[in-house]
């Protein structure tokens, strides 16, 4: 009869992101995943499968947290269109912030991963999908308010702020200072005016 699992799973998982965002994918070695997360090899395979199995456990992870954070700035700002200035505006932040030089897992893992590997593409794109949709839902209803003009197409300018999503976090892995991230975002919120 197998034990049952005798650990915290999401800290396996958090510890795990850890390594593999600091490291990518193909340099996080099993011991270093033993490191990592304190666990055997043994309990790693039992609960994850693989390497692959947790490394995509991770993305999962922080692919759920980066959602939570954009709706929960939305939900915090006056009005939808302000919660997407706030949003990009948080994002250049951390972009310049050296703590956070390490740049975004979703677009590091797709950076790395995603032209050979059809699971992290599908991981990946699942989560960037559900960003996108969310901004999609606040840009409608800033049209709904009369904050977005009518001309505007929220599912175009979703994908469109994806797209400079996606450049301001490969823009952190340089080590950009704070004016140069803050300079792409307010070209980029020209695009809500």
């Amino acid at each position: 009869m197998a034990r049952p699992i005798q650990f915290d799973r999401d800290q396996v998982i958090d510890r795990a992101m850890q390594a593999f965002w600091d490291q990518g994918y193909c340099a996080t070695s099993i011991s270093s995943l033993v490191q990592a997360t304190r666990l055997n090899p043994g309990s790693i395979y039992a609960a994850f499968k693989s390497k692959e199995g947790l490394f995509l456990a991770a993305l999962d992870r922080y692919g759920e947290q980066s959602l939570i954070r954009l709706s929960r700035t939305l939900e915090s700002a006056a009005s939808p269109l302000q919660g997407i200035r706030d949003y990009l505006r948080q994002l250049a932040a951390s972009s310049a912030d050296p703590e956070h030089a390490r740049g975004c897992f979703l677009v590091n893992s797709v950076l790395e991963l995603a032209h050979r590997d059809d699971k992290v593409r599908q991981h990946v794109n699942r989560h960037f999908g559900a960003i996108e949709a969310c901004l999609k839902g606040a840009l409608q209803e800033s049209q709904r308010r009369g904050e977005l003009a009518a001309a505007k197409d929220p599912e175009a300018l979703a994908a469109c702020l994806m797209s400079g999503i996606w450049g301001l976090r490969v823009l952190g892995g340089t080590g950009p200072d704070a004016g140069r991230t803050g300079a792409v975002v307010e070209q980029l919120l020209t695009l809500l005016d």
